[in-house]
């Protein structure tokens, strides 16, 4: 870097800091800020990820620039609804106030920890998540996104039980760090970078008796299996609901076989299918759980673990750091913004109001699958973790693009690209639900006559 280049550096910083702490810009600074992101992307992050949106928003041309509750605007003032809620992020709508308030009185007083000293606000978390968790889970461990929760999970699995072997299922979805892809279920997300962990099994979703096979078969020739890992819903895959029982015939298993039961509830958990945790529905109480997404509020990334006192071995006491030492992992921002949630969702019943309105969507979309049965073939869904699936991905695409030009966003699966995902706020008012449909409505006829069906 040269002295030119620092000085570019700076002059440009002070510019953008300026564009972030005006309270106003002007035409000349919307235009600027458009074209510059346009080229930054493409030349500084990935021109790939502009043409991915480019098959939804046909032009790349809309800058995310603020939100609210149930929608968020571009720099023009363009409002859209969201009902893709971040992947799961905005069960608690975005900027909750209540939440925004907590996160800001915390940033007053300091932002992240000595690593060194006692912060009072992880110790709180962690005992409210063990509150609101089911059975015995106690003990956590907080980290920053999905797969490095995932991540733990599995460690700590292999500390716990000294066993080294994985069963996991077709259509997963754990993240994308190695660990966590080991565990996928998709097969354009792991070639790239076989050879992964070797020691996993990947059996059909749904399927309890595959998941025992598979163990015995590993114990029987001298394996020792760490853990299942499984999500209670498939959401990437395709919202997949797996038929009652099967969470508690997963529970029995392992019991049997004395590994680790992991749940990956990062995006079916805190409220998201209508109760606090999926696993509840058939009060299942796994060893390891998995959260994060909607677990920060829609203000700050949070992700973690929480275990059962019987997986945490003298090793992980005698040296703490064994697990992982993530710098930024539970910091104050973070934790305020979490405890501020569980607050604002326990006051408020956000996973009742998930079941309510999710009853709604499903009733709705039922009447439109009645009336575009070549179109909308099915519809699932558990609270408002919702997915509508298409013939076929072009068709669910054309969808998705109809709703984005009517100003309503949602998007495909990772997946599985047949299906489209509805996953809102729990807080999306009734008078935007009905412009969510309005608009559906006439996506799916214009959708029926551009593909003939």
């Amino acid at each position: 870097m040269t002295m030119t280049d620092k000085a570019k550096a700076l002059e440009e910083a002070r510019r953008v800091v300026g564009y972030i702490e005006a309270d106003d810009l002007s035409d000349a600074d919307k235009k600027a800020i458009h074209d510059e992101s346009i080229a930054n992307f493409n030349e500084n992050v990935n021109p790939g990820w502009l043409e991915y949106r480019k098959s939804v928003s046909t032009d790349a041309a809309f800058i995310e620039w603020t939100d609210s509750v149930d929608h968020f605007e571009d720099l023009n003032g363009v409002q859209f609804i969201d009902c893709l809620g971040g992947f799961g992020i905005y069960t608690c709508g975005h900027r909750n106030p209540e939440i925004l308030k907590t996160v800001q009185a915390q940033l007053d007083r300091y932002a992240l920890h000595s690593q060194e000293l006692v912060d009072p606000l992880r110790g709180y978390l962690a005992r409210l998540t063990a509150l609101i968790t089911p059975g015995d889970l106690q003990n956590c461990f907080f980290t920053n996104g999905g797969a490095e929760a995932v991540e733990m999970a599995l460690k700590l699995a292999r500390l716990a039980t000294g066993g080294r072997w994985y069963i996991s299922t077709v259509g997963a979805f754990h993240g994308k760090s190695m660990g966590a892809i080991s565990m996928g279920g998709k097969g354009a997300y792991r070639e790239d970078y076989i050879p992964l962990i070797q020691q996993v099994q990947h059996v059909e979703f749904g399927n309890s008796e595959a998941v025992e096979t598979a163990i015995k078969n590993l114990v029987t020739v001298g394996e020792k299996v760490a853990g299942i890992i499984v999500e209670p819903i498939q959401g990437e895959g395709g919202v997949i609901i797996p038929k009652e029982g099967y969470l508690k015939e997963l529970r029995r298993i392992a019991d049997d076989y004395k590994v680790a039961l992991i749940f990956d509830e990062i995006q079916t958990g805190m409220g998201r299918t209508g109760t606090m945790w999926r696993c509840e529905v058939e009060d299942v109480t796994p060893d390891i759980m998995t959260f994060g997404k909607a677990y920060g509020g829609g203000i700050m990334p949070i992700t973690g673990i929480i275990a059962r006192p019987w997986t945490w071995i003298d090793k992980l006491v005698e040296n703490p750091w064994i697990l992982g030492s993530p710098t930024f992992g539970g910091n104050p921002l973070a934790c305020a913004a979490a405890i501020a949630t569980i607050k604002f969702m326990l006051e408020h019943d956000i996973p009742g109001m998930c079941k309510r309105k999710g009853e709604l969507f499903m009733a709705k979309l039922g009447e439109l699958q009645k009336k575009y049965p070549t179109v909308l073939v099915t519809y699932r869904g558990a609270g408002l973790l919702i997915c509508m699936e298409f013939p076929e991905a072009e068709v669910g695409y054309a969808v998705t693009k109809n709703l984005f030009e009517r100003h309503i966003m949602t998007a495909g699966t990772l997946v599985n690209a047949k299906t489209v995902r509805l996953e809102p706020p729990a807080v999306l008012s009734d008078e935007s639900i009905e412009k969510v449909f309005a608009a559906l409505d006439e996506s799916l006829a214009a959708v029926k006559v551009e593909f003939g069906l």
